[in-house]
Parts: structure tokens; C-alpha cells; sequence
């Protein structure tokens, strides 16, 4: 995949890429040098990406007393009059 770094020293990075390794928007990332290439890697010193936010936020969220079934129940007569 080529892209073009902008006059402002930007470049996007592909869709692709993005969602292969995980890179959400607020994901901090640094350019690390590695036997003359040079490698993004998301930040060790970064803060939680939107994604772990949200995972961290519905965690435990499943804890219902439904049974399978039961839950199976309700999603497939949602389009059904009573």
C-alpha cells in the first residue's frame, strides 16, 4: 500500500491496517526505528484506545438471570405483534 506523507509531515493510515491491528481513533502510536525500517507500534505508555473504554464499560453488562433460550425467545418474536 503506498501513501503519500502530506507537506504537514501526515499520512493516513489504511483502513485495512487500522482495523487489522486494532488502531482506533485516540490510539497513541510511535515510529520506532528497527534494523532500518522504521515500524508503527501502538504507544506503551498510552492511555486506554476508545476501544478498550468501551470493552472496560460492558464488562459484566451480560450478568442477566435470561437463559439462552429465553433471550433467543425475545430477539426472534421482536417483529411479532402480541
Amino acid at each position: 500500500m503506498n501513501v503519500r506523507i502530506t507537506s504537514k509531515g501526515q499520512v493516513t493510515i489504511p483502513l485495512a491496517i487500522r482495523e487489522r491491528f486494532g488502531f482506533m481513533p485516540e490510539t497513541d502510536v510511535e515510529f520506532v526505528e528497527r534494523d532500518g525500517l522504521v515500524v508503527l507500534e501502538r504507544s506503551k505508555a498510552s492511555k486506554p484506545d476508545r476501544a478498550d473504554q468501551l470493552i472496560r464499560a460492558l464488562a459484566g453488562a451480560g450478568d442477566g438471570v435470561l437463559t439462552t433460550n429465553e433471550i433467543m425467545r425475545l430477539t426472534r418474536d421482536y417483529d411479532t405483534a402480541d
